[in-house]
């Protein structure tokens, strides 16, 4: 009896929620054998390659999505990888495609300036910042333990935006 294309992403799905990535992983191939324009199983591979720091890998996955729909998170997770790679323009050229779209996206902008900071804009940086805070009071928090914050984090800017 051959299992369903939707069997199986239920149960990676499950796999993923039970914190077995790489289980899930083996699975989202198999659909993919199958199917590999499944953009269900593109997008789940692509997010567990970030998961497991295999940007390179998990941006070949978005680009198949992208190649396929305009899909948006699939562009917002490209640009994260390509931040985690250091590719800093690259990411920053994503995410405002993304605000293109959605251009007050909480997320989104979180991680423009993010990128922005990596890359030494680091007032236009805490700018954007400023703003997301604004539009999403939880990302006070989530930048105040941010690692990726973690050289600004003295700058009287930094702490007026997240004290």
């Amino acid at each position: 009896m051959s299992e369903t294309i939707e069997s199986l992403v239920n149960y990676g799905q499950t796999l993923m929620n039970l914190g077995n990535p790489k289980d899930a992983l083996v699975i989202y191939n198999k659909i993919l054998e199958q199917d590999p324009d499944h953009i269900i199983a593109l997008m789940k591979s692509g997010h567990i390659l970030g998961q497991l720091a295999r940007y390179d890998q998990a941006i070949i996955q978005y680009n198949k999505v992208l190649s396929l729909e305009n899909n948006l998170l699939a562009l917002l997770n490209k640009g994260l990888a390509h931040h985690y790679l250091g590719e800093l323009e690259t990411a920053l050229d994503c995410y405002d495609k993304v605000l293109k779209e959605k251009p007050n996206n909480p997320t989104t902008l979180y991680n423009k300036a993010s990128s922005l900071i990596k890359s030494g804009k680091i007032q236009e940086g805490i700018k954007i910042l400023s703003e997301v805070i604004k539009l999403d009071f939880s990302f006070k928090e989530k930048a105040k333990y941010d690692v990726e914050f973690e050289n600004i984090r003295k700058l009287n800017e930094f702490k007026q935006i997240t004290v």
